[in-house]
């Protein structure tokens, strides 16, 4: 069954770019176009998409705004479509996770980025019940993706696919992993203790500079009664627990 994409941007010649890259992917159907805010959110009051590529800098509404809306009027009015933010600019992308995007990708947008935000799209939707009162994160105030620079710019990283954060000096390094792709590492530059505040439901500490998300925990080790080592899914090495964490670690380990 094919995807239902509403393709929101101001300029034409960005919607023919983005419906030849999306023509492409032979599960996804473009059923509708907008020239602004207003016209997409006026279209989706109307009729059912599961994806919205939104354009952000829009004369009247922006992508922002609209994706706010959406998060209002939808899903009450039927389950609301997941949203990819296709814009000129990077300085927006902490707005873009407090609207939970999917992904956010720069122009002008390459292939295999398209690729890789659809695949996100598609295990998003996937994951959404059929008509859910409000989908957030655990954490109603939490993000649902991490915003890291790389050296081919701007990276959205759902909270899901983060295995662990790991402090040293003044960087942070998530360790993540998008569906079968290989186990990836980028820095960010936040403090760890705002990470764990944040995200408490989804991450425990098991050191004073390291997190690890609770649902990839796969077991706990002991080496010569003195080293604890925690094992995360699909890894080989362990990650040191220290002594302080250690009960909090089997606690938690006993309830999974």
């Amino acid at each position: 069954m094919s995807l239902r994409v509403l393709l929101v941007d101001d300029e034409p010649l960005a919607r023919q770019r983005l419906a030849r890259l999306i023509a492409e992917h032979d599960n996804y159907q473009i059923v509708a176009e907008a020239g602004n805010g207003q016209a997409a959110l006026d279209w989706l009051r109307q009729h059912k998409a599961d994806l919205v590529l939104l354009d952000i800098e829009m004369p009247g509404l922006s992508g922002l705004q609209v994706a706010e809306q959406l998060i209002k009027i939808l899903p009450s009015t039927g389950p609301r479509p997941a949203v990819i933010f296709c814009t000129a600019y990077d300085e927006y992308a902490f707005s873009a996770f407090k609207v939970e995007a999917v992904d956010y990708l720069l122009k002008p947008i390459r292939k295999e980025d398209l690729c890789k935000a659809l695949q996100k799209a598609q295990r998003w939707i996937e994951q959404q019940p059929d008509a859910a009162p409000e989908i957030h994160s655990g954490n109603s105030g939490a993000r649902t993706h991490i915003s890291a620079r790389t050296h081919q710019g701007l990276q959205l990283i759902s909270v899901t696919d983060i295995y662990s954060f790991q402090a040293d000096q003044k960087y942070i390094t998530v360790k993540f992993q998008i569906g079968d792709s290989c186990m990836t590492e980028v820095l960010i530059d936040e403090p760890l203790k705002v990470l764990e505040d944040e995200f408490e439901h989804h991450f425990v500490r098991i050191h004073r500079n390291a997190l690890v998300a609770k649902g990839k925990i796969d077991r706990l080790e002991t080496v010569n009664n003195s080293v604890h080592l925690l094992y995360l899914k699909g890894l080989d090495a362990g990650m040191n627990v220290s002594r302080r964490h250690l009960p909090g670690v089997r606690k938690l380990m006993r309830g999974l």
